[in-house]
């Protein structure tokens, strides 16, 4: 799990669900074949709520991270991006 972005109004995570199993790879070590599901989960703080993208979901956010990369937004961008993403949001956070 790797934090992206973080501010008053938006945290942005990135999972690598089977990171572990990966890093196996080539050993003698037993590996359990398991569904990939990295994504990213992008918690509004305003709402109390979050949203988890995999799949083309991921692919398109992976994309968009890469263009910030070339050309540096605003952080008003970067909110009013995430703000679309936070739409989706339903799933209420909770403490575990």
């Amino acid at each position: 799990m790797h934090m992206l972005y973080d501010s008053d109004s938006f945290v942005v995570v990135q999972i690598q669900a089977n990171a572990d199993v990966a890093d196996t790879a080539g050993t003698d070590a037993p590996t359990t074949p398991q569904l990939a599901r990295h994504g990213f989960e992008i918690v509004d703080k305003r709402s109390g709520k979050e949203v988890y993208l995999d799949g083309s979901w991921a692919e398109l956010f992976q994309q968009r991270l890469i263009d910030w990369q070339h050309n540096k937004p605003t952080q008003e961008e970067v909110e009013n991006t995430l703000e679309g993403y936070a739409e989706l949001a339903h799933t209420p956070i909770a403490l575990h």
